[in-house]
């Protein structure tokens, strides 16, 4: 049955417009929130701080909040945009209507429950002088003392065992940045706007809430524009203080599985990794109990999706993304890529002899060779595995 459906599934394709290179250089910052504000009284004294240093403006979408929070900062923050809604609306949908006015060619999406470090936009902002086509840079997500970390930034799609939630955050290594990842969080990611419009913005299919940010990461790899984690942009995430106030855990991680299904029919391209990927989350979801019904299911898939045309293979950039790859700046002025058996970071003496260091577990991705040579297009590119000596990169 799912194996027709993989084609069978209802889909049409359009090619993205060129991005918008019009709007002025500097960062949109969005903030959903309902009922949020004694978290934005709390978050407001360091993210102001931090946009006054950039050109920059503050979006809050209002979002059926009953708590005072738009007199309050028409108030104390007459400068900051409110966008009103009498009732809730999903994330996708709340910030959608942020994005629809933001001025400048970057936009922050940021969770009310996000606090910001030091020099936060300054470092994801680098990102896009560093990384040719980006799309997405991410901040590295910490969580307060005494609590589990269950984000990361660094998202890879991968599973410790097969009744695991395919997409997980795995640990950052020391020295680790600009590594590629799968997605950016919706809540601490700046994006290219350009790019992030002509994609359609975030697909607000997704109620009320979970997987917008990885759907939207996803097309944007389709495309070949990267997101990479940045570890000098950091927040420390009150986890969930809004959602979970409304729902239970059990209804978020229903609505976790159900919005993956929906992920899965209305963003991959390739019917035998459709397949693939469908059949193995209906086979967890039936461990789990959290799935939809069978009809349910068949529904999503008869619903069908907006795909668009595909530039970059999937399977590609989610060798990529698997959490077997890792990257490393050095002081150097080659580029070494090292095959290893565990992820570790290099030796010192190895990244002052190289500009950037790329490990990967297994084999290496043919994407990562594409990215670095765009992206160091004057640098020689060497290859070492185990104890051998490095030698040349062949990239023909």
């Amino acid at each position: 049955m799912w194996s027709a459906a993989a084609w069978l599934r209802p889909k049409w394709h359009r090619t993205p417009t060129f991005p918008d290179r019009g709007a002025p250089g500097g960062i949109s910052v969005v903030i959903p929130s309902r009922n949020g504000r004694q978290l934005l009284e709390t978050q407001f004294p360091t993210l102001l701080q931090q946009a006054h240093a950039v050109p920059s403006e503050i979006i809050v979408v209002d979002n059926g909040s009953d708590d005072g929070t738009a007199g309050w900062l028409a108030d104390e923050y007459p400068k900051i945009r409110v966008i009103l809604s009498p009732v809730p609306l999903s994330f996708a949908r709340a910030v959608n209507r942020g994005i629809a006015v933001a001025r400048y060619s970057l936009v922050c999406l940021l969770n009310n429950d996000m606090l910001l470090e030091p020099d936060f936009f300054t470092a994801l902002s680098l990102a896009f002088d560093e990384v040719p086509d980006l799309f997405c840079a991410t901040a590295q997500i910490r969580f307060p003392a005494g609590v589990r970390r269950e984000e990361t930034g660094k998202a890879v799609m991968a599973q410790t065992t097969p009744d695991d939630f395919p997409v997980r955050c795995d640990e950052p290594l020391p020295g680790e940045d600009l590594t590629w990842v799968l997605y950016g969080s919706g809540g601490c990611s700046l994006y290219d706007a350009g790019k992030l419009r002509s994609l359609g913005d975030l697909d607000e299919v997704y109620e009320p809430a979970y997987v917008e940010d990885m759907d939207i990461g996803w097309r944007a790899w389709q495309q070949g524009w990267p997101s990479v984690y940045v570890a000098g942009a950091v927040v420390e995430h009150r986890h969930r203080a809004t959602t979970s106030r409304y729902y239970t855990e059990a209804e978020l991680n229903r609505v976790l599985e159900v919005n993956y299904l929906r992920f899965l029919v209305r963003a991959v391209d390739s019917p035998s990794l459709f397949r693939r990927l469908w059949q193995e989350a209906l086979e967890r979801q039936r461990k789990s109990g959290c799935g939809p019904a069978p009809c349910e299911a068949a529904q999503l898939i008869m619903d069908g999706g907006r795909l668009v045309q595909v530039r970059v293979a999937e399977e590609d950039f989610l060798a990529l993304t698997d959490g077997s790859v890792a990257l490393f700046p050095g002081s150097g002025t080659d580029i070494l890529f090292m095959t290893v058996e565990h992820l570790a970071p290099p030796p010192a003496d190895v990244l002052t002899r190289y500009k950037a260091v790329l490990i990967a577990r297994g084999p290496l991705p043919r994407l990562a060779v594409q990215l670095a040579a765009r992206r160091w297009p004057a640098a020689t590119l060497w290859q070492a595995a185990g104890d051998e000596p490095a030698r040349p990169l062949r990239t023909t």
